[in-house]
């Protein structure tokens, strides 16, 4: 079976990926963490994730009944680069969900009507009704940060969204829209790696695109596209909670977590529900930091 783009992420490993990069994938483990600053050399023991996210899935079934019994409203919107675990995330707070309470958004690109609208149309279109929670699998901050990096909108038009963002996101809050935003932030190599074991693996090639693809090559444009969004939307409206996805299963517990301590459901695990790992979750700063 033919590599994706003619196995273009391989040739980039090959022959344009900086030599510490390569190193640290060459030299790692299978449970290896490659980023040299992760506070974790190795992953999240198995056992222990297991019994943590089974017991954390129990508080999201509970939070899920209180959201439709009172008609509460929640949109969380999981943003990150490529590969930084955003749909395995949704995918373990969906698993045992009510598809009809709980649903995940995860738009294409904009049709021509679309791109005619205001910006903010489209995502509004999803925002939830009562009783629902919301997962937006990217979300209007595309503009902030990939529209940027491969120049799909002007400055103009990017310096108009971040004076709109506090304005929109003020409006879901006097809606009484619980908003939450993560960011999941994967080291540079881990990135690499995960796009080298998607290229091979039949099952996953479909996650692949030409974004992806020509991405790996505009790692610092990335990275001064999300400082900017951070400095400009990290907002009292709406703060950003940062999490390091080096290790997925960490990554998704501390997600989770922060979803959950979000909403006062009755019956919660106060034992369970204490506040993520702040060696891998904060606010922006701990990008910074990674």
């Amino acid at each position: 079976m033919p590599l994706p783009f003619d196995g273009a992420i391989s040739r980039f490993f090959e022959d344009e990926t900086p030599k510490q990069v390569r190193d640290a994938i060459q030299n790692a483990g299978k449970k290896d963490i490659l980023s040299d600053s992760y506070p974790y050399a190795e992953r999240m023991d198995r056992k222990e994730y297991d019994r943590t996210m089974a017991a954390l899935q129990i508080e999201l079934v509970k939070m899920q009944a209180h959201i439709k019994a009172t008609g509460t409203r929640m949109a969380v919107v999981f943003e990150g680069r490529d590969a930084a675990g955003k749909g395995g995330t949704i995918k373990r707070i969906r698993e045992n969900m009510n598809p009809r309470v709980t649903r995940t958004v995860a738009l294409s690109k904009p049709s021509d009507r679309e791109q005619g609208e205001w910006y903010f149309q489209r995502y509004v279109r999803h925002l939830p009704t009562e009783g629902e929670m919301v997962l937006f699998d990217r979300s209007w901050y595309n503009r902030g940060v990939v529209e940027k990096v491969f120049e799909f909108c002007t400055d103009e038009q990017r310096a108009k969204f971040f004076g709109q963002v506090p304005q929109f996101e003020q409006m879901l809050k006097d809606e009484g829209i619980i908003l939450v935003k993560l960011w999941l932030n994967v080291g540079r190599a881990e990135q690499l790696r995960r796009f080298m074991s998607r290229e091979k693996d039949p099952l996953k090639q479909w996650k692949l695109s030409w974004i992806d693809v020509e991405g790996l090559k505009r790692w610092d444009a990335y990275s001064a596209a999300i400082k900017e969004t951070f400095d400009k939307t990290d907002t009292k409206q709406g703060r950003w909670t940062v999490i390091r996805s080096d290790d997925k299963r960490r990554a998704r517990i501390a997600a989770i977590k922060t979803v959950l301590r979000e909403v006062e459901y009755e019956g919660r695990d106060i034992k369970l529900l204490t506040r993520p790992d702040t060696d891998i979750c904060g606010g922006p700063s701990i990008w910074q930091d990674a």
